[in-house]
């Protein structure tokens, strides 16, 4: 099109052509922005059209590299997903997963800084000895993307002691949680509770390892679940069907801003005034209360 117009004018193309390249070159010249491609998107499909964020896939990969599948490769996780959650994830995306996550066979052979801590059973008698963490995935319609929970429950009385919402989840964000919890709910001269999660990204990475042992003297107990094993997390695995049951299967969010403050009003409802049939119908926070004022039966929870 450009060489018709040129004949049509009476000028030469290489003259058009050279004098084009030479403005270009000039102090000011600013080129024709390149538009940007499709955004790759933050989730896959399962085989029933479920969307599953990019996040809960990492963690679901990172449960395999850590159980019996370790030695497979990225197209034979990706094949895993597809069998035992009917996840559709092409080999290029379980690629840059994998990597992003250092689980590509070649360096899986690499030790972890902070080997894995196994559950141990216990016997939980009061408020602070056990808490249980993990990060639940909300959807933001509007802009066809996941917003990150990471909550953090006591098991002994069940109050969201913790937690974190945003459109993303990294270890520092768990770490900031974890303390502001600690200095929130504990007595300067009360013991640190046990920390129990599974195996997502931000658990085993070293920043959240470093957290735990910043205290030499009274370092934070961290226990990792074995993969597949969610009854070992069950309080807070309870709390995420409960949101979930009550609140996200019911909103269609248009905007983060409006997810988040769902999110705030619900877990301040949860936390004062939701009943618990286990917790004597009353609310986390009044058991609580009502424990530390000795107003509660001797209590023995078996994990």
């Amino acid at each position: 099109m450009t060489a018709v117009v040129l004949r049509l004018v009476g000028v030469n193309e290489s003259t058009y052509y050279a004098r084009k390249k030479q403005h270009s070159k000039q102090p000011g010249f600013r080129k024709k922005p390149v538009p940007a491609g499709r955004p790759i998107p933050q989730y896959s499909l399962t085989i029933d059209g479920q969307k599953i964020s990019d996040a809960q896939i990492e963690e679901w990969l990172m449960e395999l590299a850590e159980g019996e599948e370790q030695g497979y490769g990225y197209r034979n996780l990706a094949h895993a997903l597809y069998i035992q959650r009917g996840l559709l994830v092409n080999h290029k995306k379980a690629y840059r997963l994998c990597k992003k996550l250092g689980i590509l066979q070649k360096q899986r052979r690499k030790k972890c800084k902070y080997p894995r801590r196994l559950p141990q059973n216990r016997l939980v008698t009061g408020p602070n000895q056990l808490w249980q963490m993990d990060i639940k995935y909300g959807y933001v319609a509007g802009y066809d993307r996941f917003f990150f929970l990471f909550d953090i429950i006591d098991v002994f009385d069940r109050v969201l002691v913790g937690y974190h919402v945003g459109s993303s989840c990294e270890a520092k964000d768990v770490c900031t949680t974890v303390k502001q919890a600690l200095q929130g709910r504990l007595q300067p001269d009360e013991k640190k509770p046990v920390l129990r999660s599974d195996n997502g990204p931000q658990f085993v990475s070293n920043l959240f390892g470093d957290m735990c042992l910043e205290d030499e003297n009274d370092p934070l107990i961290h226990e990792r679940i074995p993969p597949k094993t969610p009854n070992l997390n069950a309080y807070i695995e309870s709390f995420h069907s409960i949101i979930e049951r009550d609140l996200l299967s019911k909103e269609d969010y248009s905007t983060f801003e409006e997810a988040y403050e769902s999110v705030h009003r619900y877990i301040a409802f949860y936390n004062q005034r939701r009943f618990h049939g286990s917790l004597k119908r009353m609310s986390p926070l009044q058991y609580y209360e009502a424990w530390k004022a000795n107003e509660l039966p001797d209590i023995k929870i078996a994990l």
